[in-house]
């Protein structure tokens, strides 16, 4: 069994609890996908009841987390090639018109974030560093989104953003598969700085469609 703890939060009840725990640890990867979620090992090692536990892959059920067959039981949904691309096809539409619309609204102090953001990026690139990669590639997108002033926009973003994050788990379990991206998020970087909307949408469409391509190429 993969290792996680339950996530306690003295504001929510056990249930939801489970529920989180066992939602981020799909969306981490520490669950891996196809891998089997036996009730009794589960709250064993939560310290929990079996009921809170049943309570949570039903629901992780409905939310296509978790997959359920009979005489098979539950496990983790298993995430394809052709899920990862649609994925990524409509992250390339709403993320290039954030750039675009970031170009002309970024504030400076989200400007200088972007920078720092990252420079740490390419340093945890340079380092291998697995967790920081997808720490700060996550922030130097959402910076970008929380830029654009466009709630619509915002929210349809932030509805995607946990698919996104299972996908990055994935993608980033082999590291080298990053080692042009410090240069894709330059070149997004420097048209959002030079005011440049068309530029920025570019690159940010570039960047997604090089994402693309390596997977239809290298698979899950």
């Amino acid at each position: 069994m993969s290792g996680f703890e339950l996530e306690m939060n003295e504001y929510l009840p056990l249930r939801d609890v489970v529920f989180q725990t066992l939602r981020q640890a799909i969306l981490r990867g520490e669950l891996k996908p196809g891998e089997r979620l036996m009730e009794i090992h589960l709250a064993q090692k939560l310290g929990v009841s079996r009921t809170p536990v049943r309570e949570a892959i039903r629901k992780l059920e409905k939310e296509g987390l978790v997959t359920i067959e009979p005489r098979r039981g539950a496990y983790a949904s298993q995430i394809s090639t052709d899920d990862m691309v649609e994925i990524l096809e409509v992250r390339q539409n709403m993320e290039g018109l954030a750039a675009f619309f970031a170009a002309s609204r970024m504030k400076p102090e989200q400007m200088r974030e972007l920078e720092d953001v990252s420079k740490k990026y390419n340093q945890a690139v340079a380092d291998g560093n697995m967790q920081d990669m997808i720490t700060y590639d996550t922030r130097f997108h959402r910076i970008i989104v929380e830029s654009c002033n466009n709630k619509i926009l915002v929210q349809m973003i932030e509805q995607l953003q946990e698919l996104v994050l299972r996908f990055r788990y994935i993608y980033y379990d082999n590291f080298r598969r990053a080692e042009n991206m410090p240069e894709e998020h330059q070149t997004i970087l420097e048209a959002i700085e030079n005011g440049d909307a068309d530029a920025a949408r570019q690159a940010a469409d570039i960047h997604i469609d090089r994402l693309k391509d390596l997977i239809i190429r290298e698979g899950v």
